[in-house]
């Protein structure tokens, strides 16, 4: 099958890529508080990832993919008045930046085990992209090479989705 994107994809599409010093050339993520003011936040931390790895031509595309992704998770990692106060400590929302030689990774976990977007779901569906809730899914779909989720294994709940940026050599 040799090295065409499906195989290179295939770690992604298991869960989050694992760091391998050897072929990760740069790692970073931030937890960000459960408010939608962390949108800000993860922008801010986008733009200075991305200027310290040299991308600061891809901030665009990057910073509105993150966006997306974050102001999604976040609908699910506010506090929600049926749950009981200090439970769920674990539920917060966690922004990974993952830079290979010729790809760069967004990856964003929350607590929620639902499928992203209800039924915009990684494949194409045109006929969904007008709905409010796959909106931004639509989005990360566009600017973004390709695009995923998993839920997450062991003892945590939740899910992580992420979004892949093809780099120029």
């Amino acid at each position: 099958m040799g090295t065409n994107g499906s195989t290179m994809l295939e770690p992604l599409r298991q869960g989050l890529p694992p760091v391998d010093p050897t072929a990760v050339s740069g790692s970073a993520s931030c937890a960000l508080p459960a408010r939608y003011e962390a949108v800000r936040g993860a922008r801010s931390f986008t733009r200075s990832t991305l200027s310290q790895w040299g991308l600061d031509g891809r901030f665009d595309d990057v910073s509105l993919v993150v966006s997306e992704l974050v102001t999604n998770a976040l609908r699910h990692a506010l506090p929600d008045e049926a749950r009981p106060p200090g439970a769920e400590p674990e539920a917060a929302v966690r922004l990974h930046l993952m830079r290979w030689s010729t790809r760069l990774v967004c990856a964003v976990r929350d607590p929620s085990e639902d499928r992203p977007g209800g039924s915009f779901a990684p494949e194409r569906t045109d006929e969904n992209c007008d709905l409010e809730s796959g909106r931004g899914l639509f989005l990360v779909d566009s600017y973004s090479d390709s695009w995923g989720w998993h839920p997450l294994a062991g003892r945590l709940t939740g899910k992580v989705v992420w979004a892949l940026f093809m780099l120029q050599d």
